[in-house]
């Protein structure tokens, strides 16, 4: 149970530089596109899902295990897709230029979708979460 409650707000707290930038001196993990984006109503989304998995079990346990499930879904489809089977010139172009700054594990590429640093331990959190949702 311990495992879960850090991994939960490991990813509360990861999620939450959606919202709000996080830099690393000079670095920008990721840039925040504040309250008023899909980003934010998903943070929400999750810390709905978290109030109810405390509160309502086991209910509280497939509605958290839903929500995370549908995220790990959009993010698939907004990132691990195009580097899986390629993206269109367009896509990639708005892609790397939207994380033209952020810190980044992989180089970004001209012919293929890299993940940076920030979305490549989102996704996996995402991932462990679901994990260890669906074990308890």
């Amino acid at each position: 149970m311990t495992v879960t409650i850090i991994f939960q707000a490991l990813l509360w707290i990861w999620f939450l530089g959606c919202t709000t930038t996080y830099r690393i001196g000079k670095y920008t993990l990721v840039e925040g596109m504040g309250i008023k984006s899909a980003e934010f109503g998903m943070l929400c989304l999750y810390s709905a899902g978290l109030i109810l998995y405390y509160l309502v079990q086991p209910a509280g346990k497939w509605v958290l295990s839903a929500i995370l499930i549908l995220w790990f879904v959009v993010e698939f489809f907004c990132h691990w897709y195009f580097t899986i089977f390629g993206a269109s010139e367009r896509k990639l172009k708005g892609y790397n230029e939207c994380f033209r700054n952020t810190v980044r594990l992989f180089p970004m590429s001209e012919t293929r979708l890299i993940p940076d640093l920030y979305h490549i331990v989102q996704h996996t959190l995402i991932l462990l979460n679901i994990i260890l949702c669906l074990a308890g």
